[in-house]
């Protein structure tokens, strides 16, 4: 399994539109390009972060091609909505001690 973890400053008058098209951009990468999810966690400095896990490096790498129209749109208001979009972090997952709820 591979992990990005991703950091948005988001403008504070546009979070509630950030927290709609972050949501609707990470079910259309789960539905169209084969990621497994993200969390997004509210950091003490209000930035975002967010923690998406894919199958492989080599499937986040490949993805991008597959989404439908819609996501240029999303994309665009998440890009309006935040001062800076940044990947902080690229990790191969060595073990995993979560517990899934589901």
């Amino acid at each position: 399994m591979f992990t990005v973890i991703y950091q948005f400053k988001v403008k504070k008058i546009h979070r509630a539109e950030f927290l709609v098209a972050w949501s609707e951009m990470t079910e259309l990468i789960k539905q169209y390009e084969g990621g497994l999810g993200s969390r997004l966690h509210l950091n003490k400095d209000e930035s975002y972060l967010a923690y998406a896990q894919w199958p492989s490096r080599e499937k986040w790498e490949a993805s991008g091609d597959h989404l439908p129209a819609e996501a240029e749109l999303i994309r665009k208001k998440m890009r309006e909505s935040c001062e800076s979009i940044e990947t902080i972090y690229e990790m191969d997952v060595v073990k995993d001690l979560l517990i899934n709820p589901h």
